[in-house]
């Protein structure tokens, strides 16, 4: 799988607050994404009944996943298709590879992938042989820059024109350098030129899945831009990959979920594109591939079957949680240190990397609860990462002093009267002390707060006795 720095979280962090040309991409965020959500949602009555609608959807699935993956199987194998079932990343990895190596590929072309970046799909067919190229704008632009994708749905949304531009200078080195790349038009219409031929040249094409439909055996994937369409086409071959969890009972089940992704994710009615795969070409089919191959990947998700954090597999990547976060606007996608950042990263990655590399991920939340407001799912994120920080706490891989801390607090917080008794003489003395100022630029055990910004010095008397004095008053 790609490697994981998501046990470097605060220094990461540290690492993107500082950077000045990240924190200028990251300020987009309000008018991009939370603002048209808003207004898409507005303008349709029925959205949260839709979002309730969905949620029953993958809850009914999540509770019968066994049998509508074997339906999905069935139907794609009488479509003339083939599934691969694979427990995780090497498995996956082996059965594209040799698929490819089958069809005596030299070039693929790919769609944008989330499961094809969790195990590191392109880094696996450059070595042995096979050029990937990413033929989504955003994912193209970030493999010339050799990064991972920093958002589920906007890949390349930490860079900036300027970026892009050196980026596309460097690659394309054959065409002038004096040419203007200052606006998007022209990055876009480069861009464009540059994937035709890689289109036609591809011997397969590896696109993702946003659903996976059990009454078909169609696969479905949502995009603004027409690359996925000519992925899934041109070549002779096409792989689709998807996760357990992307199956569905129906088409009117995948069409009720569409009806939320992209008013959620991007604030659209619907995608530019929204295309259905279904087997490879039959005889009187204009166009399509010869084959068509289905990689499910389970790398770790049905051991979150039946436990605390299942309501997570109802994700669709929609990116709705990401884009409201004020976590994630301070610092981006790549301080998560894996393929999935964000609130729901912070979830599913210690799901699936474990809570020994992932438990600073859960830490990196104000609770504030707009994700789980925002989630067409329903799916209760911050209550999830609360179980995180439950299972770091008891296998004792929080800070020393943290623990410490909350055992402290744990100890008066069950004794009411030695509780008010403590917060009393604690509120007294720091308003003594900061009533001068009104605010402490230092003060012992709060330096994680004071070194980015002072401590507002309280008044001097509890929340207790504040509402005490007011009951004694009325």
């Amino acid at each position: 799988m790609q490697t994981a720095t998501s046990h470097r979280f605060k220094e990461n962090a540290r690492t993107a607050l500082d950077d000045p040309a990240l924190q200028k991409a990251l300020g987009n965020f309000q008018e991009n994404f939370i603002d048209r959500r808003a207004r898409a949602a507005a303008r349709l009555p029925e959205f949260d009944a839709l979002r309730d609608a969905a949620r029953d959807i993958k809850d009914h699935v999540l509770e019968n996943l066994d049998f509508y993956l074997e339906r999905f199987e069935a139907k794609v194998v009488e479509a003339g298709g083939q599934v691969h079932w694979c427990t995780d990343a090497d498995a996956a990895r082996s059965a594209v590879l040799e698929i490819c190596r089958a069809a005596g590929a030299r070039t693929v072309t790919k769609g944008k992938s989330m499961i094809g970046e969790e195990i590191a799909l392109n880094e696996h067919l450059a070595a042995h042989g096979i050029e990937p190229v990413e033929t989504d704008l955003g994912e193209y632009i970030i493999q010339l820059r050799h990064e991972p994708p920093s958002h589920l749905i906007a890949p390349a949304i930490h860079v900036n024109k300027d970026q892009i531009a050196d980026a596309f200078r460097a690659a394309h080195a054959d065409l002038d350098p004096a040419r203007p790349l200052g606006e998007a038009p022209a990055l876009l219409a480069e861009a464009r030129a540059r994937l035709r031929s890689r289109f036609l040249a591809a011997d397969v094409g590896i696109t993702g899945a946003n659903f996976l439909i059990a009454e078909t055996g169609s696969t479905v994937i949502v995009t603004n831009e027409g690359n996925g369409d000519l992925t899934q086409t041109l070549p002779r071959v096409h792989i689709v990959l998807a996760s357990l969890e992307k199956v569905v009972p129906t088409l009117e089940d995948a069409s009720t979920i569409l009806r939320v992704l992209a008013r959620s994710a991007t604030g659209q009615e619907f995608s530019v594109y929204t295309t259905f795969s279904t087997g490879p070409r039959r005889p009187n089919d204009l166009d399509g591939p010869e084959q068509f191959h289905v990689i499910l990947l389970d790398n770790g998700r049905s051991r979150m079957l039946g436990t605390e954090f299942q309501d997570m597999l109802r994700c669709i990547r929609c990116g709705a949680c990401l884009n409201h976060c004020p976590v994630y606007q301070a610092v981006g996608g790549h301080a998560y240190g894996w393929v999935y950042p964000g609130p729901m990263g912070a979830v599913l990655t210690p799901s699936l990397l474990g809570v020994g590399e992932a438990g600073h991920l859960p830490n990196a939340s104000t609770f504030c609860g707009r994700c789980e407001s925002v989630c067409p799912m329903r799916i209760p994120l911050p209550k999830m990462m609360r179980h995180w920080r439950e299972r770091e706490f008891e296998r004792h891989l929080a800070p020393a002093a943290a623990r410490h801390g909350l055992r402290l607090w744990a100890f008066l917080a069950r004794r009411p009267a030695l509780y008010r008794f403590a917060a009393a003489i604690a509120a007294g003395l720091l308003g003594a002390f900061g009533r001068r100022r009104g605010r402490f630029r230092s003060l012992p055990l709060a330096g994680g707060w004071t070194a980015h910004r002072d401590l507002p010095a309280p008044e001097g008397r509890t929340f207790q006795q504040l509402w005490a004095k007011r009951r004694r008053v009325s």
